[in-house]
């Protein structure tokens, strides 16, 4: 089915209609922290243990997500002058979360909480409970038919919440529970300052950019801009840029915070994030980018040998391998899922002879819902509609995949050839900077407010060049109707040759080089 002819004044009317339901937010229509359930309970305990000189510690997670709020917590009790005492769990020793694992770090505490975990903690939480240690659980993620044993539990998702919005991320409920022990404690910290980490968060973890993730994250993004904290200044410094945008988050910033706890152990991201100085900090950094060069070999590696096992007939697809590394498996699966269109599992054999791994969905595919139909297969299981955590026997692995298969079939998803990120085929006479303008004014762009794209039909290749250590990037030179425009593709194997005419769908983007500011079109995919 082709794609509709679209104009600018189309083009705004079709990104204006994504902010339909909730507008335009800003920080003034930020809900109150008692509007989540049990906040002031959670909050009126943790002051209490302040007062009296418990002692207190934070059990964080391995992500970006998990990694921010942590550093928040951290940064907001040195800010009032109390210890807090923080754990983050290392994913090969641990595992996820608050678990039993942990119980041996925590014995002797007299309150402990967690910030982006523990909604599904239900046996570590009886073990708290028998050491008498009282626990606070703060999460987004979905509520199960369990849940633990808690003094308090804080997470939008449950029933009697009346938080307005489902979809937000861990690092902004810790946010929020600092905002609601800044007001009881009269600690007169500035909050807003603490927003440039949380956009990081927000984004890192693709929570929608739409009702109040967009309205922090665009504060945090100016907050960002102008932050003195070493560490986004190192990162400012690195990627030599004076103004970070979302994309430089998404793509940049947050793999490279992500990685210490894929490759190694994540304290390495916070301690980073919580440099005192520039020079820790770029200290700090250099050893985390090495850990993403790591990260990013192997990722390719896997990468090649899974898409050897790849049933192109299968829905869903399903690889598995002896030895890949269990910290890139998701990522691997993001990048196969693009590749072939379809939502995509890589697992990896554990020491117990397990299968563990992680799932990505693909276009309307909701995959947590799919695969819990095959739960009883299942030993773990978790995750959300576009993103899922699973282990199963490896006698399980066949029938596993095959029941897969039915139940997405029994969904009946639309067999979706229109990429809904496309708005439309645009005519290049129509590409300028004023279009350009008008695409910045909807950013930050994102999960749920996806960078327009763009298809353009009847387009002659000019002249094309290789580039790339590898020669794996191609730069062209396009032209449609006599009007030219520059353009990239990168990591493609196909050759193209001049005189060729084609189909082209793209991303307009501002390329900034030698104090001159060029049109390039960032290619996706020619036909």
């Amino acid at each position: 089915m082709p794609y509709p002819q679209i104009t600018p004044p189309q083009i705004a009317q079709k990104l204006q209609r994504r902010f339909s339901k909730d507008g335009h937010l800003s920080l003034v229509d930020l809900p109150k922290p008692s509007e989540f359930k049990d906040m002031d309970r959670a909050t009126a305990r943790i002051v209490k243990a302040i007062y009296t000189g418990e002692k207190i510690a934070l059990i964080g997670d391995y992500d970006v997500d998990g990694v921010v709020a942590t550093t928040l917590m951290v940064m907001f009790f040195e800010a009032i002058g109390i210890e807090l005492d923080w754990i983050i769990p290392n994913r090969f020793r641990d595992g996820y979360g608050l678990s039993s694992n942990l119980i041996p770090k925590i014995e002797g505490y007299d309150l402990v909480f967690t910030v982006d975990n523990g909604i599904s903690a239900v046996e570590a939480s009886k073990e708290c409970k028998k050491l008498g240690i009282d626990l606070i659980i703060t999460d987004h993620h979905i509520v199960p038919t369990n849940i633990p044993e808690a003094y308090a539990i804080v997470d939008q998702k449950q029933e009697e919440c009346t938080f307005p919005y489902e979809e937000v991320c861990g690092a902004q409920i810790a946010w929020y529970l600092i905002a609601s022990l800044n007001r009881a404690l009269k600690a007169k910290i500035d909050l807003k300052a603490y927003l440039g980490l949380v956009s990081i968060a927000i984004i890192a973890d693709m929570m929608p950019l739409h009702h109040i993730n967009r309205a922090m994250v665009k504060a945090g993004l100016q907050i960002l801009n102008r932050s003195e904290l070493p560490a986004i200044k190192a990162f400012r410094e690195r990627l030599d840029k004076e103004l970070l945008n979302a994309e430089d988050i998404g793509f940049q910033i947050a793999p490279v915070l992500n990685s210490a706890g894929r490759m190694d152990d994540a304290k390495w991201s916070v301690e980073f994030l919580l440099s005192s100085n520039i020079y820790d900090a770029r200290v700090r950094l250099e050893r985390l980018v090495e850990f993403n060069e790591n990260r990013k070999a192997m990722e390719q590696k896997i990468t090649d040998e899974a898409i050897q096992q790849v049933d192109i007939d299968d829905e869903i697809l399903v690889v598995a391998g002896e030895d890949w590394h269990e910290g890139v498996v998701g990522i691997v699966a993001a990048r196969i899922g693009r590749r072939f269109e379809k939502p995509c599992i890589v697992l990896t054999r554990s020491e117990n002879g397990d299968f563990k791994g992680s799932g990505r969905s693909f276009h309307v595919c909701n995959l947590f819902k799919v695969t819990s139909f095959c739960r009883p297969l299942l030993k773990k299981f978790g995750g959300h509609e576009a993103a899922i955590g699973l282990s199963l026997e490896a006698k399980n692995l066949a029938q596993f995949r095959e029941e897969l298969q039915q139940h997405y079939q029994a969904q009946n998803y639309p067999k979706q050839l229109i990429d809904p990120d496309i708005l439309g085929e645009l005519s290049f006479s129509d590409i300028g900077f004023e279009l350009v303008n008008l695409l910045k004014s909807f950013e930050p762009y994102g999960q749920g407010n996806p960078r327009p794209k763009f298809i353009s039909s009847n387009v002659i290749i000019e002249d094309v060049n290789d580039m790339g250590k590898a020669k794996e990037h191609r730069r062209f030179t396009f032209s449609q109707n006599g009007v030219m425009q520059q353009a990239v593709l990168f990591k493609t194997k196909d050759i193209f040759h001049i005189g060729q005419v084609v189909s082209v769908v793209y991303e307009i983007n501002e390329n900034h080089f030698n104090n001159r500011v060029n049109l390039q079109l960032m290619v996706e995919k020619i036909f």
